[in-house]
């Protein structure tokens, strides 16, 4: 890029958490959505009546531009996996570590949490415990029912043609033709 025709730069982004780099490489002014139109005014009247001159700011803007080619990427921060989940019961609320649960079956609105012998029923959508589980640890085996591959001892296949995994505990829960091929690599990957 030509540093004579680069403009003097406002960032408007959805998070807060960069606002300071943004001023360290002499951003004019720094906007977090969802901006509201006398903020954005505001931001508008001080990039017109900026001291800095266009070639002042397009020589900055261009340092940044070279530093940021040669810095690596940072990786994307992972989303927060439950390491435990709370049960309420009868008594108060069951505090229950995600490596108990052998397996959970979608029942409408609620999951049914399998751990040892017990059958804990939660409302919360399998979906959504399928999105705040270890994806490396638990999958889907079908529409309504997610394992955790710690408790897989073996993936059987019928005569008809039928394919189930057998859990340590011996319960056996059948694995969709669709979902084969994914759970297989999963435990694969889940060995190592």
């Amino acid at each position: 890029l030509d540093a004579e025709k680069l403009p003097a730069v406002i960032f408007v982004t959805a998070f807060d958490t960069f606002a300071v780099r943004a001023f360290e490489a002499h951003a004019l002014d720094y906007l977090v959505k969802p901006v509201h139109e006398s903020r954005f005014e505001k931001a508008l009247q001080r990039a017109r009546d900026s001291p800095f001159s266009r070639q002042e700011t397009s020589r900055k803007l261009s340092r940044l531009l070279k530093m940021n080619a040669l810095r690596a990427p940072e990786p994307l921060a992972q989303p927060d996996l439950a390491q435990r989940l709370v049960i309420v019961s009868n008594g108060g609320h069951l505090i229950l570590d995600v490596s108990e649960v052998e397996w959970i079956e979608g029942e409408d609105y609620y999951a049914a949490i399998h751990s040892g012998r017990k059958r804990h029923l939660i409302r919360e959508s399998l979906t959504s415990l399928e999105a705040r589980l270890d994806p490396s640890q638990f999958v889907r085996i079908h529409r309504s029912a997610i394992v955790n591959l710690a408790h897989v001892r073996e993936i059987k296949s019928s005569m008809v043609g039928l394919t189930s995994l057998a859990l340590r505990d011996g319960t056996e829960l059948p694995l969709s033709r669709r979902r084969r091929a994914q759970v297989a690599a999963a435990i694969r990957r889940f060995a190592g």
